[in-house]
C-alpha cells in the first residue's frame, strides 16, 4: 500500500542534480577492460551524440565540481590536443565506418580557453578523424566571459556552432564573488555582445540562485539583466556546496537556505513565463519562438553518446564508461598526467563505468523522460521494454499522492518539478546509491 511518506522525499529538494544516471561516482574499474569495438558491436551507431571535452580554464570557480584544470601550462594543453587526436583515432577505428553524429557539444572546463589555433584543431579532430558533419548537425560549446572573444567566437562559427552557452552565474559583481567568481559586470556585457556579433543562432545563459547575499530583488536584477540579451535559452542552477570545491570548504549552515533556493526557483519560474520563456525541466527555458534543436533524430534514452577526451563519458545501451573521476587540484592533475602519458593501444579499451542490467535500463530511461516537463511516453516505454512504466515503477503513485506528479506519475507537476533533485535520487537504485556512498572523494 502506498503511504505519505518517504525519508529522502521529505528530506531536502536539493539533494543531487541527476544529469546522468547513473552518476560518475558509481563507476569503478573495468576488469577485464573491455575491447571498444567489442562493447559497440552491437549497438546502433548511425545517432550518436559526440561530446569533447577540454578539461582547462582560466579560473576554477567555487561552486566548481566538474573535471577541470586551472592556469594549465600551454605545453600541457599542446600534448592534451596531440592525446585526444591519437583517442579520436583509436575509437574511429573501434566503431568502423558507419558511425553517425546526430549531436555534438564541446564542454569541460572552458573550450574556449584554447587560443583560436587550438580550437580549429579540436573542430579538425571531430570532422577529419572522428568523422562529425560539423557543420551539418547541432553543435553546442561552452564559453565564459572572459574567453568569448571575437577571434574565437570566429572559429566557432565558421565551423558551423549553433549553440553557444556562457556562464554568467550573477550580473552583479558582489554575488559573482561570493560564489567563487570574480569577473565584471562590463566583461559579461562585453562577451555578450560579443556572441551576438558572431551570429551563432543559439545563446544559452547559465545563472545560480541561493548565492550567500542574493536576494529577491538581487536575483531580478539578475534575471532582468539576461533577458535584455533575449537569449534563446537559459539555464537556471541552484547553488550546491559541494566536496572540495572553494565552497566546500567553507560551512554553509543556514536553515532556511532549501526554503530560499525554492522562492527564488519559483520567481524565476514566474518572470521568465512572463517573459515569454516555456519551460522544458527544473532547470531549462527556452524562448517560446525557438523551436527545438533542428537536424537527425536523437534520442539519449535510446541513442549512444561517444565521449573524448579526459573526464568525458561515454553510453552505450548497457554499459556507460569514462576515465577516473576526481574534483580536488592535486587529483585532477594527476589523473590528466596519466591520460597524457598513455600509450596509443590503451585508448582501445574502456578503463572505468558501470555495466547497467535491464533494471537498470529502465530506470535510467524512466528518469531521462520524467525529469522533463513533456514527462515519460508510456507507449515508448512499452514498445522498448515490453511492459507499462506503472509496472515497473509502483511507487510513482506516491508523487501523485503528493500532488507532485499526474498521470499516474508520468509527468511531474510545477511542485514536483521544483523537486527534481529529491525526486531523481529518490528513484535511483539502491545498487547505484551503495556505489556512490562506497565513492572516496577525491
Amino acid at each position: 500500500m502506498v503511504t505519505s511518506t518517504d525519508p529522502s522525499l521529505d528530506g531536502s529538494p536539493y539533494q543531487q542534480y541527476l544529469y546522468a544516471y547513473p552518476h560518475k561516482t558509481s563507476y569503478r574499474p573495468l576488469r577485464p577492460r573491455p575491447l571498444l569495438a567489442d562493447v559497440w558491436r552491437a549497438e546502433a551507431r548511425q545517432a550518436l551524440f559526440l561530446y569533447v571535452h577540454v578539461p582547462f580554464c582560466e579560473m576554477r570557480c567555487g561552486f566548481c565540481n566538474l573535471f577541470t584544470r586551472a592556469h594549465a601550462p600551454q605545453e600541457q594543453v599542446t600534448a592534451y590536443l596531440r592525446q585526444l587526436r591519437r583517442q579520436a583515432g583509436a575509437v574511429a577505428d573501434a566503431l568502423g565506418g558507419d558511425a553517425g553524429y546526430a549531436r555534438a557539444a564541446f564542454g569541460g572546463g572552458t573550450p574556449t580557453n584554447l587560443t583560436a589555433d587550438e580550437l580549429t584543431e579540436l573542430f579538425a579532430i571531430a570532422t577529419d578523424v572522428v568523422g562529425a558533419r560539423l557543420p551539418g548537425v547541432p553543435l553546442s560549446v561552452e564559453t565564459s566571459p572572459a574567453t568569448a572573444t571575437p577571434d574565437r567566437l570566429a572559429v566557432l562559427a565558421a565551423h558551423g556552432t549553433t549553440r553557444v552557452s556562457i556562464g554568467v552565474q550573477s550580473f552583479l559583481d558582489v554575488e559573482a564573488r561570493a560564489a567563487g567568481r570574480p569577473q565584471r559586470r562590463t566583461e559579461v556585457e562585453a562577451a555578450l555582445a560579443a556572441i551576438r556579433q558572431a551570429r551563432i543562432p543559439v545563446l544559452n545563459v547559465d545563472l545560480i540562485y541561493g548565492i550567500d547575499g542574493q536576494t529577491a530583488a538581487t536575483w531580478r536584477q539578475s534575471l532582468e539583466a539576461a533577458l535584455a540579451w533575449r537569449p534563446e535559452e537559459l539555464y537556471l542552477y541552484p547553488l550546491y556546496v559541494r566536496p572540495l570545491t572553494g565552497l566546500g570548504r567553507r560551512a554553509h549552515g543556514r536553515a532556511d537556505w532549501d526554503a530560499q533556493r525554492l522562492d527564488l526557483y519559483r520567481q524565476a519560474v514566474e518572470t521568465l513565463g512572463a517573459a515569454g520563456y516555456r519551460q522544458e525541466s527544473m532547470r531549462q527555458f527556452r524562448r517560446a519562438d525557438v523551436p527545438a534543436p533542428d537536424g537527425p533524430d536523437y534520442c539519449c534514452q535510446d541513442d549512444g553518446m561517444i565521449g573524448l577526451g579526459c573526464g568525458a563519458r561515454s553510453y552505450t545501451t548497457a554499459l556507460h564508461y569514462s576515465f577516473d573521476y576526481a574534483v580536488s587540484v592535486g587529483q585532477v592533475r594527476a589523473v590528466l598526467d596519466d591520460y597524457l602519458g598513455r600509450d596509443a593501444d590503451d585508448f582501445r579499451y574502456a578503463e572505468f563505468g558501470f555495466a547497467l542490467d535491464d533494471t537498470e535500463q529502465r530506470r535510467r530511461w524512466l528518469l531521462k523522460s520524467l525529469l522533463r516537463t513533456e514527462g515519460v511516453d508510456a507507449d515508448a516505454y512499452r514498445a522498448r521494454f515490453g511492459a507499462p512504466p506503472a509496472a515497473d515503477f509502483p511507487q510513482l503513485a506516491l508523487l501523485v499522492e503528493r500532488g507532485w506528479a499526474t498521470d499516474g506519475g508520468l509527468r511531474l507537476t510545477a511542485a514536483g518539478l521544483a523537486r527534481s533533485d529529491a525526486v531523481g535520487p529518490w528513484l535511483t537504485s539502491a545498487e547505484v546509491r551503495r556505489a556512490m556512498t562506497g565513492y572516496a572523494p577525491r
